[in-house]
């Protein structure tokens, strides 16, 4: 394998997607070397198979607003890879949803799955609806008419999305309810992150940010160090971050940032229970302004316009938001506050620039694929749970969360550990989960 062959055709194939070229690029560049001591990957062109999706869904979607007015989005859906499962992944509402950012998503989900230990392959799907504004019923309305189009090509056996940015409990529970209508069959496990009372698994909803702090519980022992007493800044305030925040502060780290579209609030204290509660709140006003944390808690939280997160002096910085919301600049002054440890909570976080930065630095870094992997191993549990049709007590689902953290890291450092001791965590999960998907395509012939 030519990773530069190969890039050059791709580019010239899917020319100005540049989020899914440049998740491709990651994952190639890694795997280069190990792709190469295996001919029969070669012969059997399983990187040229890999790289591309199974298939794209796309369609309108037609709903109408508060006042009456008819409006129409797309939607889409990746089918990208089901070699070790059912495709899975999340659904995003964001009015910057476009096919190249779904394709990066899917094909990093992809990887990311193969991580968790659990048999599942990699999807994305959402739509550019724009969710910043809109009254419930109005996202009731969307999300109605969005299953409406979707419900034929999703099922338990098939494919089962998930939530993702824009898409929380209460989208969820829209589209499952429109799903059950129009297929008339109560199919838990068709649709994943659902409420306590109707299929959901507990912990799900903070089960990416309590995975995250797991991995980089596991990742600074390997170095050494401990969370106690560390300083953290966080970008967003959704789910991902919410749980991070949660769970980081009960480790006994002090969450000291958290940002927004409009700027960033400096916490000196560090977040309390109350706060971490209220970026719930935030986030279900369909507002997104962090500003409104700063209103709320006068004297506690200061707000900052225009800045991020990563403006704030910190130990160890968790982008949970965005791909690309961390760039080169942002990983200077990261680097210049004497931030030592990175982790991406979000996926694909850090732009290269970013990453260069803080490997060429020799400060922990590691992906999203392995970092965040904790919310769709619990979204697996909760499918899982459906099919066996009973549930789980939340110390079983957390044992098993700890265990599939503990699984990623390990498989991390098995094929990322380097000459000189330290671990390459990008390389390291690029490698372990492609090395799964790799030879469960090999095994199934060229289909």
């Amino acid at each position: 394998m030519e990773v530069k062959k190969i890039m050059a055709a791709l580019e010239a194939k899917h020319p100005g997607e540049k989020e899914y070229l440049q998740a491709v690029h990651e994952v190639l560049e890694s795997i280069e070397e190990v792709y190469n001591q295996h001919p029969e990957f070669e012969k059997a062109k399983i990187v040229e198979r890999i790289v591309e999706p199974d298939r794209i869904f796309t369609f309108r979607v037609t709903w109408i607003d508060d006042q009456g007015q008819v409006q129409t989005n797309l939607g889409y859906r990746v089918q990208f890879n089901s070699a070790i499962g059912p495709y899975k992944g999340g659904l995003r509402f964001h009015k910057a949803v476009n096919p190249s950012m779904l394709k990066f998503l899917g094909f990093e989900q992809t990887f990311k799955n193969a991580l968790t230990t659990l048999p599942m392959g990699g999807g994305k799907g959402g739509s550019d609806f724009d969710p910043v504004g809109k009254s419930d019923s109005e996202i009731m309305r969307f999300c109605q008419a969005f299953m409406l189009e979707l419900w034929h090509n999703i099922g338990p056996d098939q494919d089962v999305p998930a939530g993702d940015v824009g898409v929380g409990g209460r989208e969820i529970g829209y589209m499952f309810g429109m799903y059950t209508k129009l297929a008339r069959q109560y199919n838990t496990g068709v649709l994943t992150g659902k409420g306590a009372t109707w299929g959901g698994s507990i912990l799900r909803p903070e089960a990416t940010g309590y995975g995250a702090l797991y991995f980089a519980e596991h990742m600074l022992a390997k170095a050494g160090k401990d969370l106690k007493g560390k300083t953290i800044a966080v970008s967003g305030f959704g789910n991902v971050a919410w749980g991070a925040s949660q769970k980081a502060k009960e480790l006994g780290a002090k969450v000291i940032a958290i940002s927004g579209p409009d700027g960033v609030c400096h916490v000196a204290d560090g977040l309390t229970d109350e706060m971490i509660d209220y970026m719930l709140e935030m986030r279900a006003s369909n507002r997104n302004k962090v500003e409104d944390m700063a209103t709320k808690f006068p004297g506690k939280a200061v707000f900052t316009a225009g800045k991020k997160a990563w403006s704030i002096k910190c130990d160890i910085a968790l982008p949970c938001a965005f791909q690309n919301e961390l760039n080169g600049d942002d990983a200077k002054e990261l680097l210049a506050n004497g931030t030592w440890c990175v982790a991406e909570v979000s996926n694909m976080g850090c732009t290269p620039e970013a990453i260069k930065a803080f490997q060429d630095a020799g400060i922990l870094f590691a992906p999203g694929k392995a970092v965040n992997a904790g919310g769709v191993a619990t979204s697996g549990l909760e499918m899982t749970q459906n099919a066996m049709h009973l549930g789980w007590a939340g110390e079983e689902v957390d044992q098993k969360l700890h265990f599939i953290m503990e699984s990623i890291h390990n498989a991390c450092v098995k094929y990322g550990t380097q000459p000189n001791g330290k671990v390459d965590y990008v390389k390291g999960a690029n490698i372990a989960g492609f090395m799964k998907v790799a030879q469960a395509m090999l095994e199934q012939g060229v289909i």
